[in-house]
């Protein structure tokens, strides 16, 4: 099995490097020939350089904002005005004033720039979160149920009068339905106050007879 090369050539670094190499040439020539002789002509480039990449990181990581374009922008303007005037456009033996000027203040203009990059929390203006919107409030629905209707009790038949030693008549049949409601009616009331419901209340609840009243409370119990 042929084993792969341990160092692989990218034509982007190397023209990165390439690039790189030049423009730091240029502004070395620039700054000594702005009077910025020995270690000094060797620095200006490295600042210039330095902040560039400080800007595109900050691009990079923080996202766009003015601070960080504004200091991306007069990196590169001073890279590429090195780059041009390098190129015969400026007459080097005798640099003008302006240039001169430049060259001599840029040193506090990158110290400003890299400060603010480096501890500045940015411009973006943060966007509010939306405010959350209250749940509504579900009131519970304590109506009562509606009555059913209730059973109609037996026609008594024609019978003749008891005698009045006959013993008292049986309690009325309550359907199985009217037992039902009128527990849901007692457990509504123990919930609402916290006490069991009486007959009077109930039957009042209930719009039955007395007798029919007692005969349920009966089942209730």
């Amino acid at each position: 099995m042929k084993a792969r090369p341990a160092l692989r050539v990218d034509a982007v670094l190397v023209q990165a490097v390439i690039a790189g190499a030049l423009s730091f040439a240029h502004l070395h020539d620039l700054a000594d020939a702005a009077g910025q002789d020995g270690w000094k002509a060797w620095a200006y480039p490295i600042s210039v350089d330095l902040l560039l990449v400080a800007a595109w990181r900050r691009l990079r990581s923080d996202g766009p904002s003015r601070l960080a374009w504004c200091w991306f922008v007069i990196a590169l303007f001073a890279s590429l005005g090195a780059n041009v005037a390098t190129a015969g456009f400026l007459d080097l033996a005798n640099p003008p004033a302006w240039l001169r000027f430049g060259i001599a203040g840029w040193p506090a203009l990158a110290f400003l720039g890299g400060t603010l990059l480096a501890h500045s929390t940015g411009d973006r203006v943060p966007v509010p979160p939306a405010p959350a919107t209250p749940a509504p409030q579900v009131e519970p629905d304590i109506t009562p149920d509606p009555l059913p209707e209730p059973a109609p009790l037996a026609a008594a038949a024609d019978t003749p009068a008891l005698a009045p030693a006959d013993p008292a008549p049986a309690a009325p049949a309550v359907p199985a339905a009217l037992v039902d409601h009128a527990r849901k009616v007692a457990d509504d009331h123990h919930a609402r106050t916290g006490t069991r419901i009486d007959t009077d209340t109930l039957r009042a609840r209930l719009g039955v007879p007395p007798q029919l009243a007692d005969a349920i409370a009966a089942q209730l119990t």
